[in-house]
């Protein structure tokens, strides 16, 4: 587009047929900002459907749906919504996210890799446009590509959407301003960081409170549903400490227990801890990216664990976990993305001779596209569930999670498609688990 200015309208109304407009305004899409708009609409009733469009010109935008939240003080019968993470444009189609569109859900989460940064490769399902992305002109380009599939489009047409990141929308396992990279300088590292985190805001739907400050934006917040749910919604690649022991999945070498590595950084996780130990939701959500689960991922004697997940910072994952049993927080559940897989963990004090009780748990869920078509049952599966106690279930099929949360119960269950690399895979809901309120951990149904 030119360098120049436009002007949007926009209009929100209770009917999909946008008949019965309840308000509209214009506002200027900025070339500075990629021409990207974010509308803040208040004063809309709470706990229904409304629809949205815009107009610049003479072309109109598709027709949005989204769903107010319900009011602070009440408590809803139920939260229904989707979580998804990691997904791979090169690596297969989008297929989950047209079956997600189609579900009756109140929003969806997304845990983090919306792009990929790496350049386009040859003889894939779909080729990335650009080189490895460095510059603002790049990340832009990779986040227009993204939105250019119609899958996509119709999940985000069809809810609200809660995102966060992860680290595919920077670089690969960024740790705060350190590179996996040897050679590269935090300086120069934090310059490419900037362009990321301004393309992350210009293509996603956060408010005008994340807007980025160079390098830095504040992403991590709290959204309510009533007094059903709170998301606490994390960053932990923003602000982490380096990856102990090299990174990559190994044995431990003792900088797993370094006191002072932190995932979280101080701010964040004293953000966290209050809001906790003040929350009056029946449910609380951890709406993050890596498993905290401790799972060894070695058969035999053998112990491996991912330095780039909770495990890497134990000292951090253990005062999460004390911190949900002493402070006695109503319902803790874990949700995390990354490792394009899925699980289910019971959370449990299992360190320094106390007793294992399961003090919260774990749904991970695996990525839309990334690492191809995956398995009902991957390699080393039967050693793992054999070896961790905690882990309830796993496989490494592609789709999302689909939960639905009243003030008894929370069930989840994974929604799956058998593969990617071609079209018209049919979903199939391949396990479910519950959690009853007041009893953390998770029971297949």
């Amino acid at each position: 587009m030119p360098a120049e200015a436009v002007e949007v309208g926009w209009q929100v109304a209770e009917d999909e047929r946008m008949q019965k407009v309840v308000q509209k305004g214009t506002t200027v899409a900025n070339p500075d900002w990629a021409h990207s708009v974010h509308v803040e609409v208040a004063g809309l009733k709470p706990e229904r459907w409304y629809w949205y469009q815009f107009k610049a010109g003479n072309d109109t935008s598709q027709i949005g749906r989204a769903r107010t939240p319900p009011p602070a003080f009440s408590l809803p019968a139920a939260l229904k919504f989707a979580f998804a993470s990691c997904q791979h444009y090169e690596s297969g189609l989008f297929t989950a996210y047209g079956h997600m569109a189609k579900e009756d859900l109140d929003l969806v989460v997304h845990l983090g890799d919306y792009i990929y940064e790496a350049a386009g490769r040859e003889k894939q399902i779909r080729k990335h446009v650009g080189p490895e992305l460095n510059t603002l002109a790049d990340y832009r380009n990779r986040h227009a590509q993204y939105k250019t599939d119609p899958d996509l489009q119709a999940a985000h047409a069809a809810f609200p959407w809660i995102v966060t990141w992860d680290d595919h929308e920077f670089a690969n396992n960024c740790a705060g301003a350190i590179s996996e990279k040897p050679n590269v300088s935090p300086a120069d590292y934090l310059v490419r960081r900037a362009a990321a985190y301004k393309a992350y805001y210009e293509h996603m739907p956060i408010r005008r409170a994340a807007l980025p400050d160079g390098p830095d934006c504040r992403l991590y917040r709290r959204i309510p549903f009533g007094r059903l749910a709170e998301f606490a919604v994390l960053d932990t690649r923003q602000y982490r400490t380096d990856q102990p022991c090299g990174d990559g999945t190994k044995a431990p070498c003792g900088g797993e227990l370094d006191p002072n590595a932190t995932l979280l950084g101080d701010r964040q996780e004293k953000w966290l801890l209050d809001g906790l130990a003040h929350s009056t939701a029946a449910w609380n959500i951890l709406a993050q990216q890596v498993m905290m689960a401790r799972v060894d991922q070695a058969p035999g004697k053998d112990e491996k664990y991912s330095m780039d997940q909770w495990p890497g910072y134990e000292i951090n994952r253990r005062r999460i976990l004390r911190f949900f049993q002493e402070r006695k927080i109503a319902n803790p559940v874990v949700l995390g993305g990354d490792i394009h897989s899925n699980w289910v963990n019971d959370l449990a004090l299992d360190f320094e001779g106390l007793n294992g009780q399961t003090v919260a748990t774990e749904f991970v869920g695996t990525s839309i596209t990334s690492g191809g078509d995956g398995s009902v049952k991957p390699k080393n599966h039967d050693a793992i569930l054999a070896e961790n106690p905690c882990v309830k279930f796993h496989n490494t099929q592609r789709g999302y999670v689909r939960c639905a949360v009243t003030p008894k119960e929370w069930r989840s269950d994974y929604q799956v498609v058998e593969y990617v690399t071609r079209p018209g895979a049919p979903l199939v809901t391949q396990a479910s688990f519950a959690i009853e309120s007041g009893r953390a951990g998770a029971q297949r149904t």
